[in-house]
């Protein structure tokens, strides 16, 4: 399983929101690259970065940030917030992104994120499924979709795509512990799914418990700016 640290972006800044709430934001790090090159040093291989202006504007705002990281790094870097068009993929793409996570657009329009995945291929666009209870979250999380989280992974696994980063947006930020049950049920019901959790993971028996599903990767955020997981417990758990 892919341990996988995020940073979130605001204003070039390294932030951590509660529950998706811009109102309820934290800034941990003014720049992006040190604390990038700091979880490289850690052992990181991944990053999952996530520009929130961009997702709140619908096209993205970070991508010098991006470039600068995918320069200054060896780190494979998926990429999400405000990708709404092709042109904005190839974008990201050319500023260094190893994958991107097509986010809202993916609930809005499956056409057209259908049309990435036969495009770029399904090993470089991850499905961003958002959740709220049983419910696909889009617009930066402030809106609740009326599809439900299983029918679009269904739907998106039929229509060709392998990765999956389900992010429970109730838990994000909260240090709660992830959604164990959700990701078991859906371990079940669509085991040719690679799912990343993501939202809540809080300690190392979180990841431990996560492992144990089978899940593909774990995102860890405010566990590491907070300490709930040390930088040794995220070393050892890097190269276990």
């Amino acid at each position: 399983m892919d341990i996988i640290p995020a940073i979130d972006l605001i204003n070039g800044a390294c932030v951590r929101l509660t529950g998706g709430d811009f109102a309820r934001q934290t800034t941990y790090a003014a720049d992006p690259l040190a604390q990038a090159q700091y979880f490289e040093q850690l052992g990181a291989t991944h990053l999952h970065l996530v520009d929130l202006d961009g997702a709140r504007a619908r096209e993205p705002r970070q991508l010098p940030v991006l470039e600068r990281l995918a320069r200054h790094t060896s780190l494979h870097i998926d990429f999400g917030g405000g990708i709404q068009t092709t042109a904005a993929a190839e974008a990201a793409f050319a500023a260094g992104a190893a994958q991107l996570t097509a986010g809202s657009i993916a609930a809005r329009e499956p056409a057209l994120v259908g049309e990435w995945l036969a495009r770029f291929g399904a090993a470089r666009i991850i499905i961003g499924a958002d959740f709220k209870g049983d419910y696909v979250a889009v617009s930066a999380w402030t809106e609740q979709s009326t599809q439900r989280l299983p029918d679009f992974v269904a739907a998106y696994l039929a229509a060709g795509a392998t990765t999956f980063i389900c992010t429970d947006v109730s838990r994000d930020g909260q240090l709660r512990g992830p959604a164990i049950a959700t990701y078991a049920s859906l371990r079940q019901d669509y085991p040719a799914a690679q799912l990343v959790a993501s939202g809540g993971v809080t300690t190392v028996a979180d990841v431990a418990a996560l492992r144990q599903l089978g899940m593909s990767g774990a995102i860890i955020g405010k566990a590491l700016y907070e300490g709930t997981i040390t930088e040794h417990e995220l070393r050892a758990e890097l190269h276990p």
